[in-house]
């Protein structure tokens, strides 16, 4: 297998190895596998691509010197580092929709707050629409029961001056019907002492 690449305006070829790896092989693999991850200031813990992608390359590296030495157990070991790949970027994605799904909350949620917020806005406005028209109604009813008022007060003292009125018309014509009853009265009673008769005059 040969891998190509260009840096720095320079092609580079890669070629797999066929030769054994031996014991200090492995060990220069993990000393450069350090190396690297310093160099690069790689986080030693949590997510860090840099680090995953040095430990990828390492993962081949060894996958590599397996499969020289026994191509059955390379290509076992392989399957499993594929199925690892997989397994993460199932992860990945499932990481990726839930952060998606839970933005798409968060939007709906200060959306839903910024519609309850205004719809509080105008039932407070509603609400205190009512209570300028409650104060309304109540100074209304104030002004009516006072006006009410004043007018059964009037009525009253002018029912009571009809009466005062009335019974001091109705003692003067009852003085006045004594005042001609009275002198009837008398000149009968001199008529009779005089004659025994009633002197009858022309009226």
């Amino acid at each position: 297998m040969i891998r190509e690449w260009t840096e720095d305006g320079q092609l580079w070829v890669q070629s797999v190895s066929s030769t054994p790896a031996t014991r200090l092989d492995v060990i220069n693999l993990q000393e450069k596998l350090d190396q690297q991850l310093q160099q690069r200031q790689a986080r030693e813990t949590g997510i860090c691509p840099v680090r995953e992608e040095l430990y990828s390359q390492c993962m081949d590296e060894l996958i590599r010197q397996v499969t020289i030495n026994c191509a059955e157990r390379g290509l076992l070991l392989l399957r499993v580092r594929d199925e690892m790949r997989m397994s993460i970027a199932a992860y990945q994605t499932l990481y990726e929709s839930s952060v998606a799904f839970g933005m798409r909350k968060a939007l709906m949620t200060e959306q839903g707050k910024g519609e309850m917020e205004s719809h509080i806005g105008q039932m407070e406005g509603s609400v205190k629409d009512l209570e300028r028209q409650v104060q309304e109604w109540k100074l209304k009813c104030e002004a009516i029961e006072k006006r009410e008022a004043e007018r059964r007060e009037s009525e009253a003292k002018k029912h009571k001056e009809e009466v005062a009125y009335l019974e001091n018309y109705a003692r003067q014509l009852k003085g006045q019907l004594e005042t001609f009853v009275t002198p009837a009265k008398k000149g009968a009673g001199a008529a009779a002492a005089a004659g025994g008769q009633p002197v009858l005059q022309a009226a």
